[in-house]
């Protein structure tokens, strides 16, 4: 447990940012009140499982148990003649209401952009990947440090495209992606002019292109005809680096010049945010990085409701998804025994299959409301204070022997501010002699102490890069991650 003494050096250092000081009650107002089910627990995996409040649930339970919720799929056959169900309508209203505040969240205007609900971040992605026009001429190009399900994408594109692996730092080998596809790997580095990241400049290199088997090389270079899709993390999920959102104008305006006469830097570049980690702390602001899709999820923002997603596509790059299966809603007419279909034309309509989960998006409103009461720039230095602690105090750690005992992943704090990392903390712990603890140690260990923390074992599902998975390869161990 920590001190009196601690926590008031602790707020010497930090106290300007911790504990929400402009907001309508303190951190600990906050747990006693808000947060009941904590008591003699530290929750430490915000990235796994967001904690819902309790004063949250209690204002669903209030809002679904006053009010008639229909379906809204019913209404927008209904609306075609002269009736309408009120309960229906109800519903309606809530989903656009709810579509709005995701757009405010990501300050993209309704002008340019529209909001799809998904089951997830997951489905969100996965839908870009399905609708998205690919051809034979069509690169897919993505970081190292990206998550499954957006590495998931390659899978269509990889019988007919050309696919490529964007790294941070260095990167000595290329990676082959499934089913045919080819890949060239690049490197992507970060030089600052000025010792900030607005005066920064981007590198990326090339590497040779590699192929499996049963694949081959396209007998044409791409020309500018084609679609390609460019996708990156706003933070990755292991290290809790931000990434520069620069990358999504530099690859719309300068691709030719940071690919340097690349031939796959031709045709049309899109450019998909994976911004479930990263807006919990951070949402990408639309209005001034003009991504054509981001991803978020709405239990990693607010912990309920789960098992729902948003997509946010730009206008423009809505019209060229191309849907193949068609659902429920989906449809205008459909016959059954001709081949016959007239598609909805609304892009919301058009997109999501089935009946929305429109109770979990009535949800929203409440979960937002509570991050709007606590402001997001006061929730991104609230947690940024206590990662940065938490990172100080690990790294001062020393055996007897004056070893190191922690040995923390990604950017060091000393070489950036901390807003360039989000809350996340990723370490390992050694013994005197060098040896690693076991996770299972650090894990149970915690856990007697009242302490909930997180360990990867899945690293790609965690955003590694390939440095990360070597290592813990090498040793043999498991990663333990704090995100605050």
């Amino acid at each position: 447990m920590i001190t009196g003494m601690e926590k008031e050096e602790f707020l010497k250092e930090f106290g300007e940012h911790y504990g929400y000081p402009n907001g309508p009650k303190s951190i600990d107002e906050i747990r006693a009140t808000e947060f009941k089910r904590l008591d003699g627990t530290v929750y430490l995996d915000h990235a796994g499982a967001t904690l819902y409040s309790e004063l949250q649930m209690e204002a669903i339970f209030k809002d679904l148990t006053a009010n008639v919720y229909g379906n809204p799929r019913i209404l927008a056959t209904i609306n075609e003649c002269d009736s309408q169900s009120d309960s229906s309508s109800a519903t309606c209203n809530i989903v656009e209401e709810a579509r709005q505040q995701v757009l405010n969240f990501c300050n993209a205007s309704p002008e340019e952009y529209k909001c799809i609900f998904t089951s997830g971040a997951t489905a969100a992605l996965k839908l870009v990947g399905e609708a998205f026009p690919w051809s034979s001429q069509s690169s897919f190009m993505y970081t190292m440090e990206n998550h499954n399900s957006v590495l998931g994408i390659r899978e269509y594109p990889s019988t007919m495209s050309i696919a490529c692996v964007l790294t941070l730092n260095d990167c000595d080998e290329a990676y082959a992606l499934s089913k045919g596809a080819a890949a060239f790997a690049v490197d992507i580095k970060e030089a600052r002019r000025d010792g900030s990241r607005t005066g920064s400049c981007m590198k990326v290199s090339q590497r040779h292109v590699q192929i499996r088997s049963e694949a081959r090389l396209l007998e044409e270079e791409p020309t500018g005809n084609a679609f390609n899709l460019f996708a990156f993390p706003s933070e990755c999920n292991f290290s809790g680096v931000r990434f520069n959102l620069d990358l999504v104008k530099t690859m719309k305006e300068e691709r030719e010049k940071i690919l340097e006469g690349s031939s796959h830097c031709k045709g049309c570049w899109m450019v998909l945010i994976d911004a479930a980690k990263g807006s919990t702390t951070a949402p990408p602001d639309l209005s001034k990085y003009k991504a054509d899709f981001v991803v978020i999820s709405f239990y990693k923002l607010f912990g309920y409701p789960t098992g729902l997603g948003a997509l946010i596509v730009h206008n423009e790059a809505a019209k060229l998804l191309k849907k193949t299966y068609f659902s429920g809603g989906t449809v205008a007419a459909s016959i059954a025994d001709i081949d016959f279909v007239k598609r909805r034309e609304r892009t919301e309509e058009f997109l999501e299959d089935g009946t929305i989960s429109f109770l979990s998006i009535a949800s929203i409103h409440h979960g937002f409301k509570i991050l709007n009461t606590l402001n997001i720039s006061a929730i991104s230095w609230h947690t940024a204070s206590l990662a940065t602690y938490v990172r100080n105090m690990l790294l001062a750690l020393r055996h007897d022997n004056g070893t190191h005992v922690c040995t923390i992943y990604g950017v060091h704090q000393s070489e950036v501010s901390c807003n360039e990392l989000g809350p996340t903390v990723a370490f390992n712990l050694k013994r005197p002699d060098g040896s690693w603890f076991g996770y299972h140690e650090v894990e149970k260990l915690a856990s007697l102490s009242g302490i909930q923390l997180r360990l990867i074992r899945n690293y790609a599902s965690a955003n590694c890069s390939e440095e990360y998975v070597f290592l813990a390869n090498k040793y043999k161990v498991p990663i333990v991650a704090i995100v605050v």
